[in-house]
């Protein structure tokens, strides 16, 4: 940690505003949207592709953050940020770097500096795999080898770290003398070098010039001398710098010569000469990246001092390390593989690999887009793509790019194809596509935003709608915000698809309106607003250990019930090299769900001493039964609970955390449970049990339907499956565009139901089918294509769901995700 103003000295700025000078600064922020501790934070106005970062000051001091470094465009008024610290600099990006340059040279631990084309992020997680019994690794989260990853990585560092693992990639020449200054690495390595990013450099041969920069200063440098190139621009480096290289390779000069790989079904076994003697190992894995980045690892441990035999034992361990790929059910029987990370020859070749592992379907779709920054004239590039393809044997292809459009005539071997200038072009003609029963590879540069396709393959459409009335949702809102305490905090439950609102389309409007907190009940929930913009704190109450990584990567908070989910969670976070991450932390006070009960919370306080994965942001509890006064006895027996457990646990952790254990209707039933926060859930969307606030709210939910068919049905015939239906007379009977698949219950079936039709109330017949319902209209004048109000402001969801037999959590939640919403405000 360090103090505002040492940093004012380290990055050679000046004090625009200096409020707090011993402001201790812990926390780096260049993206907003990822603001976790807003006190101890310092924002680096770092201008963006689209916006300055200036633009996102205002926001984050009223966030809390109160310390800035900025350039000569920001333009304030002091009296705008009486509190903040903010520091001009002559380049942001710059400082960002000399600060973390200086906060590297305070460690002197071994640290081993990455670069190459490709397997850089494996061998990185690879070797703390493997050392991770002998060290207390930092190393860089997931691929975070930029400008402005590599500084964010080293920051990481602190006295318990013994090894830092650091990755670096360049785009352009001068990048990579900035990045060894930051990272110094004594150990280098150099994996190999290939095409991508190629663009920026006259040939392999200036990138490889320009990478092995990171070695300058290095000790020692490992790498493949088969590669020509590399082991020249090597041993010129040596006679320069005087490095030690550990080379391996076939040739028999080099440091580990690799005599013979024996490929088998399940396993690799590689056998060596190191010196005089000869060694071997055996790896988990059969493909050729992998036996390449195995052997180098091989080498550190070598360099390292670890006996082979030891090494022997691990290898065996090794994991494969999940990359960005990822299989998704899609419309029409198809399954979708996303892989919109990055296109490049080399991943394509890699996303080919694991569409083939792929049987469920026989046909195999490509969609690819313009590939980037390839080195390569684009006619000798989409040839080999085409090259590729073909040997791949793929059905079809779809390009979408100006550049691979105009070598269409390359990929006249695949048997079907279409190409489009643009991803709006592709999702004009989508619908005559005709995607049906076929395994989808979508492998796009990021900036073709190829979530647009991957939304269409899953898109699902219908007629009947639900409308949110997004004015009554922020009428609702602050209702319950005048029934706070000052201070109180508002955690937004926006769980179970917002109440079967929405999603993002919710989130946003309650980011607006500057709530603290929003609550989603699975990871993906979580992420889905995260895509969508929302830079909200974002609670996941069902964390599983399968979205981890995407806990982490969206940086979601999970809620840890159990010793199981929290000592999975520690390991990961330790694996990721991650520490004081937000969590939250469940107590069961008595409903017995989810939570630790309290003769755990002794062991518990213990294990959150020790370990230094978490930052504890609340403990909580569940009432359950907040709104009911029969109960209220249970309902202090549950406060007095869970204050004493919350109590225990601040003894062991030296710092403050937020308390919550008040719902939506203990938020008006017992103001005294407000403690530091409230989680607002159903209330938000008009249903309250008191009713004096019922009455208070607005409706937010109108669930429409429309009429299908009309049909005159004589006295004593049947409506409907198993005949349940039967005309007491001659009738009018309307069939709606509405079922139990749309989540309308069954058993509203046979006159238990009724719908709004022409401002009538009219009740089902015959049983709920699974798309649509039928009514008795007789007597009432309406017309097919009519709209049909299944519930909204005339006829309330509680309502509905007393006659179902069930409550209006159910009914909200439960309708489809095929049913449209419309959003709209008055």
């Amino acid at each position: 940690m360090y103090s505002i103003a040492e940093i004012e000295k380290i990055i050679d700025g000046k004090f625009l505003l200096q409020k707090d000078a011993d402001a201790v600064v812990e926390h780096l922020l260049i993206d907003s949207r990822k603001l976790l501790f807003p006190s101890s934070t310092l924002f680096f106005t770092i201008p963006g592709p689209r916006r300055q970062g200036n633009a996102f000051i205002k926001d984050l001091y009223y966030k809390g953050v109160r310390n800035f470094i900025v350039d000569k465009s920001f333009v304030f008024l002091p009296d705008d940020y009486p509190e903040a610290n903010i520091i001009l600099a002559e380049n942001v990006l710059a400082a960002l770097q000399q600060l973390t340059a200086a906060h590297r040279q305070q460690f002197t631990i071994p640290v081993i500096g990455i670069t190459g084309s490709n397997g850089k992020t494996i061998v990185k997680e690879w070797l703390h795999q493997l050392l991770q019994s002998d060290y207390t690794i930092v190393r860089s989260p997931k691929s975070y080898n930029s400008q402005i990853g590599v500084p964010l990585s080293v920051w990481q560092m602190n006295t318990t770290h013994t090894l830092g693992i650091f990755e670096a990639g360049i785009s352009l020449p001068g990048e990579m003398e900035k990045l060894e200054q930051i990272i110094q690495p004594g150990i280098g390595i150099f994996t190999n070098i290939g095409e991508a990013h190629s663009e920026g450099f006259e040939s392999i041969a200036s990138k490889i010039g320009e990478k092995i920069n990171l070695f300058i200063n290095t000790g020692v440098v490992i790498y493949c001398k088969d590669e020509i190139l590399i082991d020249e621009a090597l041993v010129a480096l040596q006679q320069k710098n005087s490095n030690t290289l550990f080379s391996w390779g076939q040739k028999e000069d080099a440091t580990l010569c690799i005599s013979t790989i024996q490929v088998q079904p399940f396993n690799t076994v590689i056998k060596a000469v190191y010196g005089d003697k000869k060694i071997s190992i055996s790896i988990p894995f059969t493909n050729d990246a992998a036996i390449k980045n195995a052997i180098t690892c091989w080498c550190v441990l070598l360099h390292l001092k670890i006996s082979n035999e030891i090494i022997q034992e691990r290898m065996l361990q090794l994991k494969p390390v999940e990359m960005r790929l990822e299989l998704k059910e899609g419309i029409n029987n198809c399954s979708v593989i996303n892989d919109s990370y990055s296109a490049d020859i080399t991943s394509l070749s890699i996303a080919l690999d694991f569409l083939l592992q792929q049987q469920q379907h026989p046909k195999r779709t490509v969609i690819i887009s313009d590939i980037l920054q390839s080195g390569k004239t684009n006619a000798a590039l989409y040839e080999e793509v085409a090259d590729i393809l073909k040997q791949k044997n793929i059905s079809r292809l779809i390009g979408i790019g100006t550049e691979i459009s105009k070598y269409s005539n390359s990929f006249a071997a695949i048997k079907e194809t279409a190409f489009f200038n643009s991803t709006n072009e592709f999702k004009q003609q989508f619908p005559s596509l005709h995607f049906y029963n076929e395994t989808i590879l979508l492998k796009g540069a990021r900036v073709f935003e190829f979530e647009q396709i991957s939304h269409l393959l899953e898109q699902k459409s219908h007629q009947t709608v639900l409308e949110i009335n997004l004015s009554a949702l922020i009428h609702n809102l602050k209702i319950y915000q005048q029934q706070l305490n000052p201070g109180v905090k508002l955690m937004a439950m926006v769980k179970a698809f917002s109440y079967g609102s929405g999603s993002f389309e919710i989130a946003n409007i309650l980011q607006f309106q500057k709530v603290d907190y929003l609550a989603v009940a699975y990871a993906d929930e979580g992420v889905e607003l995260r895509r969508a913009g929302i830079a909200l704190p974002i609670m996941v109450m069902n964390a599983e250990e399968s979205t981890f990584d995407m806990l982490v990567q969206f940086n979601l908070e999970p809620e840890l019930y159990s010793f199981g989910i929290l000592n999975a969670f520690d390991n990961y976070l330790q694996q990721s090299g991650i520490n004081n991450y937000p969590v939250h932390i469940k107590l069961d006070t008595g409903m017995h769900r989810l939570g630790f009960e309290p003769n755990e919370i002794k062991e518990l306080s213990a294990r959150l001493q020790s370990s230094g994965q978490f930052k504890i942001q609340s403990i909580f509890s569940h009432l359950a039964s907040s709104d009911n006064k029969v109960h209220d006895d249970f309902t202090k027996q549950q406060e007095k609970i869970f204050i004493k457990g919350c109590n225990e646990i601040a003894k062991n952790i030296n710092y403050p955390f937020i308390k919550h254990i008040a719902n939506t209707s203990a938020i008006h039933r017992h103001k005294n449970l407000q403690l530091d926060m409230v989680r607002l859930g159903i209330g938000l969307y008009g249903v309250d049990g008191n009713e004096t606030m019922q009455q208070q709210l607005k409706n937010v939910s109108t669930l429409k339907t429309t009429i299908s068919q009309i049909k005159k049905v004589k006295a004593g015939e049947s409506i409907g499956y198993s005949r349940k239906g039967i005309a007491e007379k001659d009738s009018v009977i309307a069939t709606v565009r509405i079922g139990y698949a749309d989540g309308y219950p069954r058993s509203l079936g046979n006159g238990a139901g009724k719908m709004w039709v022409s401002g009538k109330l009219v009740p089902v017949i015959g049983n709920v089918c699974m798309d649509m319902t039928m009514l008795d209209i007789t007597g009432v004048a309406a017309a097919e294509g009519d709209d049909v109000i299944v519930f909204g402001e005339k006829l309330p969801v509680a309502e509905l769901a007393n006659w179902a037999g069930t409550i209006a959590y159910e009914i909200l939640t439960g309708i489809s995700q095929r049913v449209k919403r419309v959003y709209y405000e008055e």
